[in-house]
């Protein structure tokens, strides 16, 4: 069995592999009542980058970590996409609709972790 952390991390390098921006990680792990341990939140350009990098996200954790997530919606769009690894969701937003939800202000509680775009 894998890890929050371990799934966090392998989902961060799939993210990474296709370019997507602005990765952060919320920890809900300390918060009561949360739906999970871990958002990983991040942006691509446009509908088709999002669409590239919830492949990614999905191949990188199953062919590292043989694990498949629950649940998948907003391909059929690819604006926000979200993908729930149980204890780990993924969003993956174009720009205007991750300012507009604003997740990581809605999360307050949450410790934050800006992760730094590689060289």
């Amino acid at each position: 069995m894998n890890t929050a952390k371990q799934i966090v991390d392998t989902i961060v390098k799939g993210i990474q592999e296709k370019k997507g921006e602005q990765i952060v990680v919320a920890d809900l792990s300390h918060i009561e009542g949360t739906i999970a341990h871990y958002f990983v939140i991040c942006q691509g350009n446009s509908p088709t980058q999002v669409e590239a990098i919830a492949e990614s996200v999905g191949d990188m954790v199953r062919e590292t970590l043989h694990e498949k997530p629950a649940h998948v919606v907003g391909l059929e769009r690819a604006q926000w996409v979200a993908i729930d690894f149980t204890d780990v969701i993924v969003h993956i937003f174009v720009p205007e609709l991750r300012e507009f939800y604003d997740l990581e202000n809605l999360w307050q509680d949450a410790e934050i972790e800006t992760i730094k775009e590689p060289l």
